[in-house]
C-alpha cells in the first residue's frame, strides 16, 4: 500500500464492503428553523436545546467573549462564565468540585487515563474493571490507559464480583455507564457501590444519559438510589438534556485538581466555547425552575412504552427515556427507520458496530417537549412501518422477500431522498401529531 492511488482503492473496497452489508453511514443535516417530522432520535431529551432563554444566553456571551474560546483551559480558553459554571454543577452533582471538559468523549479519555497512572503506581499495575456495554469513550479510555482491562457481563454483578476478585489486592477502577445509550437500561448501582467498597476499589459512574433526566431534579441515576456521594468520579454531559454542549466531571476537589494538572484531553484541547457554557448555565437554571420536566419525561417514556407494547414490540429492557426495538439484521432496521421516516416518524437506526452483530434496532428517545397524543400514534406508525417492510413485532418474525412484496403498503424512498422532502415547511408541521395519526 505505498502510493496514494492504492491507499484509496483499499478504501474504496472497504465503503464498498459496508455497503453490501447494510452498515453504510451518511450524514443528514438539519436545516435551520425547519418543520419536519416527529422526532424520536434526538437527546434533548428535556427539550431545552430550542428553548429561548438558553439563545439568549449563547447569543450575549458570544456579543461579550465571541464565538470562540480562543485557546485551552489553562491557557485563555478559561472565563468567569466557565468558572460559574463549574460551581454550579459541582453544587447539581452535589460535589465538592467540578472541571468542564470540550466532550465526553475527552472527559472519559481523560479521566480512565489519568486515575489509571495514579492507581498503577505499584509493580502490579492497576486492573479497569469495565461493563460489556460501556460507551465506545469509556471503552477507548481504557485502551489508552494501557491497563489490564476485565470486561464483565452487562450489568451483570456476580460477574463484576468475580473480576474484582483477581484483582489480588491491586488498584481498580470500575467504570460504568449509567444509562445505557443503547439500551435505555440502568446500571446495577448499589451492588456495584457494595461490591467496591467491599473491594476498596474505586468507581467512576459517566450519568450522559441520566443527567437531566433520572433523579430528583435531574440530578442522575446516582442521586435517584441516593449515592452520588458513594463513588470516586460523576462524568455528566451538558448535551444532551441540557440542550448545549461539552461535559463536566464531578468529584472531590483534590480529584479536579489531579485531572486539571494530569488529563490530557483536558491541558491539550481548546475550551468550549462561551456561548455553550452560558447555555448550559441557562438549562441548569431551568432545571431548577422546572422541576417538573423530568416527571414530564417519565410519564412520557412510560406512555409511549405502553403504546409500543400494545403493538407488539418488546420494550422490556428500559425504564428511562431510550426505548429500543431490536429487529436483527441492519438491512431490516434501515428499511425500517425510511419506512417510519415516509410516514412521518425519524426513528434512527442503530447497525453494527455500534451494536453487536444480529442486535441491529431502531434507538427511540422520547422528550419530555413530546405530547400524549404524538407518542400515541407514532407507536401505531412504528408499527405499520415494521409490517411495511416485513418485520411482524408480535412474532419477532422477518419475512421472506417475496411475503414482503405481498405486505409492503407503499413504496419507501430512500433515506437521503425522503428525509429533506419531510423537512420541507410546505409539507410538514412541527410534530404534528395528525399528520402522524393520518398515516397510521
Amino acid at each position: 500500500m505505498g502510493t496514494k492511488t492504492e491507499t484509496l482503492e483499499v478504501l474504496r473496497e472497504a465503503a464498498a464492503q459496508r455497503r453490501r452489508a447494510g452498515l453504510n453511514r451518511t450524514l443528514n443535516p438539519r436545516a435551520a428553523g425547519s418543520r419536519g417530522p416527529l422526532d424520536l432520535a434526538s437527546n434533548d431529551y428535556l427539550g431545552l436545546a430550542a428553548d429561548p432563554r438558553l439563545a439568549e444566553a449563547a447569543a450575549a456571551a458570544a456579543r461579550d467573549w465571541g464565538p470562540g474560546s480562543t485557546g485551552s483551559r489553562l491557557v485563555t480558553g478559561t472565563t468567569e462564565l466557565h468558572r460559574r459554571l463549574e460551581a454550579e454543577l459541582a453544587a447539581f452533582a452535589a460535589a465538592p468540585g467540578a472541571l468542564v471538559f470540550s466532550s465526553g468523549y475527552l472527559a472519559n479519555l481523560a479521566v480512565i487515563t489519568a486515575l489509571a497512572q495514579v492507581l498503577g503506581r505499584d509493580a502490579d499495575g492497576v486492573l479497569i474493571v469495565s461493563d460489556a456495554a460501556n460507551h465506545a469513550s469509556l471503552i477507548d479510555g481504557c485502551r489508552l490507559s494501557r491497563a489490564e482491562v476485565f470486561v464483565y457481563d452487562h450489568c451483570d454483578a456476580e460477574h463484576l464480583a468475580w473480576g474484582l476478585g483477581q484483582a489480588q489486592g491491586r488498584g481498580a477502577l470500575i467504570v460504568t455507564d449509567a444509562v445505557f445509550s443503547m439500551d435505555g437500561d440502568v446500571a446495577p448501582l448499589e451492588e456495584i457501590v457494595e461490591l467496591a467498597q467491599r473491594h476498596r476499589v474505586r468507581v467512576m459512574v459517566d450519568e450522559a444519559h441520566a443527567t437531566g433526566a433520572l433523579g430528583p431534579g435531574g440530578a442522575g441515576a446516582l442521586a435517584e438510589v441516593g449515592l452520588e456521594d458513594q463513588v470516586d468520579v460523576i462524568v455528566g454531559t451538558l448535551g444532551k438534556a441540557l440542550g448545549s454542549y461539552g461535559a463536566f466531571v464531578a468529584g472531590d476537589r483534590v480529584m479536579t485538581q489531579y485531572l486539571l494538572n494530569a488529563a490530557r484531553t483536558f491541558i491539550f484541547s481548546t475550551a468550549p466555547p462561551p456561548p455553550a457554557i452560558a447555555g448550559a448555565l441557562a438549562a441548569l437554571e431551568l432545571l431548577e425552575e422546572r422541576p417538573r420536566l423530568v416527571a414530564k419525561l417519565k410519564a412520557n417514556a412510560d406512555a409511549f412504552r405502553d403504546a409500543l407494547d400494545a403493538e407488539g414490540f418488546d420494550v422490556s429492557g428500559s425504564r428511562t427515556q431510550i426505548v429500543t426495538l431490536v429487529v436483527g439484521e441492519p438491512e431490516v432496521a434501515v428499511k425500517l427507520c425510511d419506512a417510519a421516516l415516509a410516514r412521518g416518524v425519524f426513528a434512527q437506526a442503530i447497525t453494527p458496530p455500534t451494536v453487536p452483530p444480529m442486535t441491529s434496532r431502531l434507538r427511540l428517545a422520547v422528550m419530555a417537549s413530546h405530547r400524549a397524543e404524538e407518542l400515541a400514534a407514532a407507536a401505531r406508525v412504528l408499527a405499520q412501518a415494521a409490517r411495511a417492510v416485513g418485520f411482524d413485532p408480535q412474532a419477532t418474525h422477518v419475512f421472506e422477500e417475496e411475503e414482503f412484496d405481498a405486505v409492503e403498503a407503499e413504496p419507501v424512498a430512500p433515506y437521503e431522498d425522503a428525509r429533506p422532502a419531510l423537512y420541507d415547511d410546505e409539507r410538514a408541521a412541527p410534530f404534528d401529531h395528525e399528520r402522524i395519526a393520518r398515516a397510521a
